[in-house]
């Protein structure tokens, strides 16, 4: 939210932006053109966004992924992106090494950008103590008992459904998933919030969960994105594969099958732990990029008005 741009620079004192999404959702909303919207068409190609190969206009962030030109949403996002530039910096939850294109585009149009991710594991750097461990970041109560239910099955045994916090489904969608999932056979733990389901609460069918027992775990929020990253996940990462709108428990059972059996799951999961090494990379001391641009933000930004005081 921008709105204390003005009371920070009536203060006197630095505001930081921290962009939740990636690098490539925050290129997307500073690329946005009115004429995405007078197409009509979600699978229209955009070529020309740097650093971004291979986007459709669905494949947008979700705020401005709509050919609706007076859609509230897409109006109130693009107002807070156009603040971005009177920002002291602008810090986002990714490495440099993830997004390179991107972040090199990015930084010619925002050179006060400064990578920090990913913080969870650049908070291993920080002693947490009890009002510390306080601090999280979730819209919705987390259930940590998904994580002991985790830790008692076999190592890359479990198949993760979570549909994010704003995202919408119809009952018949829901259900299809629900039969894709048990008739993989494959353990799942499947995040399913309170709202899920457009216009009522999200409900599923009363055989479902004995065809299940024993391999599942149902949860209404778990510690865990969008649109964009879905395409960077599939095309750019190599660690995603993509379900249509509107795909069937048959096209969902056989991606499921696919993901975890089959020669483009392992190459996945290879590519995974690739990243997950780079990851790490990136938040370990003293050389690491995100934990060097941590440093950086706090002398370049944070501590000048500081400085100047005393």
């Amino acid at each position: 939210m921008t709105f204390t741009l003005e009371v920070s620079v009536e203060l006197g004192i630095p505001n930081v932006f921290f962009w939740t999404t990636s690098a490539c959702g925050v290129m997307g909303y500073l690329q946005y053109h009115a004429s995405y919207l007078t197409n009509g068409y979600l699978k229209t190609s955009i070529d020309w966004i740097p650093g971004m190969r291979n986007i459709r206009l669905r494949d947008m962030p979700s705020f401005i992924r709509t050919t609706d030109p007076n859609d509230l949403m897409v109006h109130f996002a693009i107002t807070q992106v156009e603040k971005v530039s009177m920002a002291s910096a602008l810090i986002l939850n990714t490495f440099d090494a993830l997004e390179h294109d991107v972040l090199e585009a990015l930084s010619s149009t925002v050179p006060w950008l400064y990578t920090v991710g990913p913080l969870q594991l650049l908070l291993k750097n920080v002693s947490m103590n009890g009002s510390l461990e306080s601090i999280g970041s979730n819209l919705w109560k987390e259930q940590p008992g998904c994580l002991e239910w985790l830790d008692s099955r076999e190592p890359q045994s479990v198949v993760y459904v979570n549909f994010g916090s704003v995202t919408l489904m119809t009952t018949q969608q829901l259900i299809g998933f629900a039969w894709g999932l048990t008739n993989s056979r494959k353990p799942f733990l499947w995040v399913i919030r309170p709202d899920l389901v457009t216009g009522e609460s999200a409900v599923l069918p009363p055989e479902f969960l004995p065809e299940t027992e024993g391999r599942s775990l149902i949860a209404s929020w778990c510690p865990q994105e969008q649109q964009t990253d879905c395409r960077f996940c599939c095309t750019e990462w190599g660690v995603g594969m993509e379900i249509d709108d509107n795909a069937k428990r048959d096209k969902i059972e056989a991606l499921v099958r696919e993901l975890m059996q089959g020669d483009k799951g392992k190459a996945m999961r290879n590519k995974a732990m690739v990243w997950k090494v780079k990851a790490e990379e990136a938040t370990s001391g003293p050389s690491g990029s995100s934990f060097l641009n941590l440093e950086k933000l706090i002398n370049e930004v944070l501590l000048v008005n500081y400085n100047q005081d005393h």
